[in-house]
């Protein structure tokens, strides 16, 4: 497996189980402090509501585990549908944010938009580079 997709299937899977994790197991603190680090990107985007937000951890976590599969594998097969997949996923939530960035701080738009657009990227990776081999 080339290390390029070696690279986009750790970043999908160590962060999905950062935020899986979190947002499922502890909805309303993920929902206060989500990323940490004295910055809060979820509470500010309106009421708490922990059915949503432990839906997105589960969301979350299924990325962690197709893309911790896809690393487990030998061939390079598994990874284009889990780039689709995720693709389906993250693309949309960059879209939302991208969209409502003005309710966060200058350095909060950077961070979210270079996350959200990292995971974009990795999923993009997945699916384009096996057909560029």
């Amino acid at each position: 497996m080339p290390i390029g997709t070696r690279v986009a299937l750790a970043y999908l899977a160590l962060s999905g189980i950062a935020v899986g994790i979190w947002a499922s197991a502890f909805p309303a603190d993920f929902y206060r402090s989500f990323p940490g680090f004295g910055h809060a990107w979820v509470a500010v985007d309106g009421p708490y509501n922990e059915h949503l937000v432990r839906d997105a951890g589960a969301a979350y976590l299924m990325i962690a585990f197709l893309a911790a599969f896809a690393l487990a594998r030998p061939a390079r097969a598994p990874a284009v549908p889990v780039g689709v997949g995720t693709l389906g996923f993250n693309l949309p939530h960059l879209a939302y944010h991208a969209g409502r960035l003005a309710m966060y701080a200058p350095l909060d738009r950077a961070l979210n938009m270079v996350a959200l657009g990292a995971a974009v990227a990795a999923s993009l990776w997945l699916v384009v580079a096996p057909a560029r081999r």
